[in-house]
């Protein structure tokens, strides 16, 4: 009977020690969302290429995390990102036409036991059971200058950008809070202040590069 009632409050205690943890986790994230921080997202350099299958896409991102946030990281909290890109054609009698859109998914995770992090990249949202082209690095600078980097990304089809010569491409790089635990996403209102939000445009060549 000692014994059961011994085990019974080792495992209470257990529960509630990872309880703590996580609401520790989810705290620090809450504080780095509030409005006001520095903003700490900025895409430094874009580039679109029309080529004959389509459009390509080169940016350079510049992500600061918060040091709350950075803190929460890296003790085991995964972070989601989103890439979006768009490509608009100009129409003079009404708004621009969206004629393609792609987007990036990341997930950004470090491994306290194995001390390694782990960079997952897919077209769709992120889950447990989804595909997914994963990275693994021995530095948080390293996993971080993966994700400020994207190179040779195809964001629209051939047929998608007609012979109209004047196109428009948008990217948004954020945070992913749909991915966040809930009481994340109640309380991230405050996101684009945060500096967690930074797009960029530019235009598209009209003609496609050799």
């Amino acid at each position: 009977m000692t014994a059961f009632i011994s085990r019974a409050w080792t495992n209470g205690f257990e529960r509630l020690h990872r309880r703590l943890a996580l609401a520790v986790l989810l705290l620090a994230l809450l504080l780095v969302l509030v409005p006001g921080s520095a903003a700490a997202t900025e895409i430094t350099a874009l580039s679109a290429e029309r080529v004959d299958e389509g459009v390509i896409l080169s940016a350079q991102i510049r992500l600061d995390l918060p040091a709350q946030l950075d803190d929460a990281l890296q003790k085991g909290l995964p972070l989601f990102f989103l890439a979006e890109a768009t490509v608009l054609r100009d129409r003079w009698y009404w708004t621009d036409k969206e004629v393609a859109r792609a987007t990036r998914h990341l997930r950004l995770a470090f491994h306290p036991l194995t001390r390694r992090w782990r960079l997952l990249v897919s077209n769709s949202p992120i889950t447990s059971t989804g595909a997914a082209l994963g990275q693994s690095f021995e530095s948080r600078e390293e996993a971080l200058a993966a994700i400020e980097r994207i190179g040779g990304w195809k964001i629209a089809d051939g047929p998608e950008i007609g012979a109209a010569p004047r196109y428009t491409v948008t990217l948004r790089f954020r945070l992913d809070l749909a991915q966040l635990p809930r009481p994340v996403q109640i309380g991230a209102l405050g996101q684009e202040d945060a500096g967690l939000d930074a797009s960029r445009s530019v235009r598209l060549n009209p003609e496609p590069a050799r």
